[in-house]
């Protein structure tokens, strides 16, 4: 198979699809990688490392574009590279459609195969190919809400630890998942006082043991209001798979809380958690709302690339590999839960959340990866 790395061209995204090594597994198994030249550099991997590896280094995107039967990236192929988008070529990527009616519109409309990163879904209901780049998300929101909590960037100037005879900060934590768990964990870390909010009482639970520090507060709307009025940081760390997020903080909340207080959300790929969230970006992250300072920055692990391309083609290589050596219709039909990835094909939505997002059809993923006839008839007559 011939497979494309494009370089990443959204705003200060200096991610990378697939490390050298990850070319070298895919050369080693049999297929040509085309890497667009300059790709890896914002990771710290150059051309001639991606030459030594077996790939073969493009001068333009459109080149890469053109010859793949298998394009992966890191984020969603943004409006300049729709046209490039070929009928029946595979793309392998973060999408978050459901945030995106124009974007989900465009792959729709170019006939291509799209697998989502973020709904590959295990057995146990474990995302795998979402969770290195939630673990980094998480830990850089408490990095990031303790830096703009600093006077400098409008925030009350506290610091997130406290010191001898000062009280620390309260961080509040919206949901508990690997995002949630994670920010958690370097809030404590650095001394703050933490609370997590979550809806599932097992989950709790798990985290009162693994972590008892902080405190577990069951989720709904009256102890999230309690709970902001005294906090200095709140990440929102909510995650509905392929769905928008609910909005758990609205515009009126805000007058709740505390001047300078500071508001991460993680969720704002799917829409954000937080009413009054936008997505920004690392070069402009902030803006200000009734006061209180919110963080939107989209591609949050696009900030320390380095360590998230490594974990994220540790974690995408194997599911790359199975679909470049088996085709994408075996390999979905072998794997459930890179089935449960495709989220759409040929101009259809295979994704149900995707679909109640925004009124589309839904047609279900399996009706894709029988025999070629069958899957003809089908089209036919829808």
């Amino acid at each position: 198979m011939k497979i494309g790395v494009p370089k990443e061209i959204k705003t200060n995204e200096n991610r990378v699809g697939v490390t050298p090594a990850g070319v070298e597994a895919l050369v080693s198994a049999g297929h040509q990688l085309f890497v667009e030249t300059g790709a890896g550099l914002g990771s710290g991997f150059s051309d001639e490392s991606y030459v030594e590896a077996g790939a073969v280094i493009m001068r333009t995107a459109d080149g890469v574009w053109k010859i793949a039967d298998m394009i992966i990236k890191v984020k969603e192929p943004i409006a300049v590279e729709w046209p490039r988008m070929k009928k029946n070529q595979v793309i392998f990527t973060y999408f978050h459609f459901a945030a995106d009616k124009k974007l989900t519109e465009a792959h729709l409309k170019s006939g291509a195969i799209c697998i989502a990163y973020e709904t590959v879904e295990l057995e146990n209901h474990e995302l795998p190919l979402l969770t290195p780049m939630s673990e980094v998300a998480g830990r850089l929101a408490t990095q990031e809400g303790a830096k703009y909590l600093e006077k400098l960037y409008g925030g009350r100037g506290v610091l997130l630890g406290g010191v001898t005879g000062v009280p620390p900060a309260k961080v509040v934590v919206l949901g508990g998942g690997i995002v949630g768990y994670n920010a958690a964990e370097v809030a404590l870390g650095m001394g703050a006082s933490v609370t997590i909010l979550d809806n599932s009482l097992p989950r709790l639970r798990h985290l009162h043991e693994v972590m008892p520090r902080a405190r577990g507060v069951f989720s709904n709307r009256a102890n999230i209001l309690k709970e902001i009025r005294d906090a200095d940081l709140v990440v929102g760390a909510i995650l509905i798979p392929g769905a928008a997020a609910p909005k758990l903080i609205r515009r009126e909340d805000l007058a709740l809380m505390k001047q300078g207080s500071v508001l991460v959300d993680v969720a704002v790929d799917q829409g954000g958690c937080i009413e009054t969230i936008h997505a920004t970006t690392h070069q402009d992250p902030v803006y200000t709302v009734d006061g209180i300072i919110h963080y939107g920055v989209a591609n949050m692990p696009g900030a320390v690339p380095r360590t998230s391309t490594l974990a994220l083609t540790n974690a995408t290589l194997p599911y790359a590999l199975l679909l470049a050596n088996k085709g994408w219709k075996l390999a979905l039909a072998e794997n459930e839960a890179l089935l449960k990835g495709l989220n759409v094909v040929y101009g259809n939505v295979t994704y149900k959340a995707v679909a109640d997002a925004f009124g589309m059809e839904y047609i279900p993923p399996e009706k894709f990866i029988g025999p070629e006839k069958e899957i003809e008839d089908f089209l036919s007559i829808q």
